[in-house]
């Protein structure tokens, strides 16, 4: 009889992904309260070391782990028409913050982020300014082409569009559905939107 082979061990960015992904599996079950540093490990079947050799803290490999799940989301396509663009995005994006493994983590992560000054600002740092950032990327691309109106920094506009969303989907029970977005789409080109 001949002993089996050990598994191999994973390492390198294929060690991360799976780290990420019990991050996320395991966030889902306990919520963001019942996570650890330990538990991951634990899940993951190795030790502490091989996590904080990557990540500092529960919070930011738990941010990691939803920045990984959420970044195709955020991806705006360019069709050159800013409106048709951002309501492509909102409506395919706007799933992941009602359902698992985004939705759910999201909202006990903003909840501990009220009385967690550093996790509030970690989370303003690592998620949020991505999520306002693509917005303002291409409704700035669109400003250039012509399709808003020139010499207005569009800044504030790029976080009431993601604002306004996130509060609907996170803090009401009200759907973001087409007609949540075209109303937002609609007041957003009243504003912005260049004559022609």
């Amino acid at each position: 009889m001949t002993d089996k082979p050990a598994t191999p061990r994973r390492r390198g960015a294929a060690r991360t992904e799976e780290l990420l992904q019990v991050t996320l599996d395991l966030a889902v079950e306990v919520g963001y309260a019942g996570l650890s540093i330990e538990a991951v490990a634990r899940r993951a079947g190795v030790g502490k070391h091989t996590i904080y050799r990557r990540w500092s803290s529960m919070a930011e490999l738990l941010l990691d782990a939803l920045s990984r799940a959420w970044t195709s989301d955020l991806d705006y396509r360019d069709t050159g028409d800013v409106r048709a663009d951002l309501r492509e995005q909102f409506l395919r994006s706007a799933p992941a913050l009602s359902s698992p493994p985004i939705g759910p983590v999201y909202r006990a992560v903003i909840a501990e982020a009220q009385s967690d000054a550093a996790l509030r600002a970690t989370l303003h740092e690592r998620f949020l300014v991505t999520v306002e950032q693509r917005t303002l990327e291409r409704i700035t691309l669109a400003q250039s082409a012509g399709e808003l109106v020139d010499g207005v920094d569009l800044e504030f506009a790029a976080e009431v569009l993601c604002g306004t969303l996130y509060y609907r989907a996170l803090l009401t029970d009200r759907p973001i559905d087409e007609a949540a977005v075209d109303g937002l789409l609609e007041m957003f080109m009243a504003a912005y939107g260049a004559a022609g």
